[in-house]
Parts: C-alpha cells; structure tokens; sequence
C-alpha cells in the first residue's frame, strides 16, 4: 500500500480558502439585494413625496374654493354676473373680418455641451 502523506497544514488552507470564497459569495449576493432596496426605497420616496404635494395642492384649491375671491372668480367669469354701478361690454368684431391670429413662438432648445452629455450617461440615474 502506498504511503500518502496527509499535510493538516493545506488541508487547513485550502479549507480556510474555500470558506473565505463561500463568504464573499454570500457578501456579494447581499450587496446585490441591498442595492435592489434602496432603488425601491427611493422609489417608494419619491411616490409619497408626489402623494405629500397632491396633498396640499387639494387643500390649498379646497380653501381658496370656499374664499371670497372665488366665489366672485366665479361669479365674474362662469356665472356672468355683474357688481352694481358696473358696464357691461361686449366686444364684436367687425362684420366680415376675421378674427386676429396670434402665434405663440416656439421656444429654441439650448444645445448641450459634450461634456455634459457624458456626465448624464454616467452619472445619471
């Protein structure tokens, strides 16, 4: 029978490095999952920052709503209503003429400059 040697020294290393390699697995899948939290963190933060600013953009309209000022607004322009001392004018247009035409001005797009094309695909989310 042949006369094998067994080294407890390597074997401990080897052993050692295999844990270690099972280790850094296990890290890297944690990081992984970590990461897909945060996105949906930001996320979920982003949705209830939206929800907080519908929020009081609704209780801002509902308390302007029951103001003073919006009930003349709207005696003034949806119900046609008029103050006392107040006259009444109703342009018209002269017969046969068409109505003026007023173009709005397309707004000109600035260029972006090289660099900050690259930073946008690198840095950007």
């Amino acid at each position: 029978m042949p006369n094998i040697s067994i080294n407890f020294r390597r074997i401990a290393i080897l052993a050692g490095i295999f844990i270690l390699f099972l280790m850094v697995i296990e890290f890297n899948s944690r990081l992984t999952a970590l990461n897909e939290l945060n996105e949906r963190l930001d996320e979920v933060r982003a949705i209830a920052t939206q929800s907080t600013q519908t929020q009081i953009a609704q209780q801002t309209q509902v308390a302007y709503a029951g103001s003073d000022a919006a009930v003349e607004e709207w005696a003034r322009t949806d119900g046609h209503y008029m103050k006392d001392g107040e006259q009444v004018v109703i342009p018209v247009g002269e017969p046969g003429s068409e109505p003026a035409v007023i173009s709005t001005p397309v707004p000109i797009p600035t260029p972006m400059q090289n660099w900050e094309v690259w930073w946008g695909l690198f840095f950007d989310k």
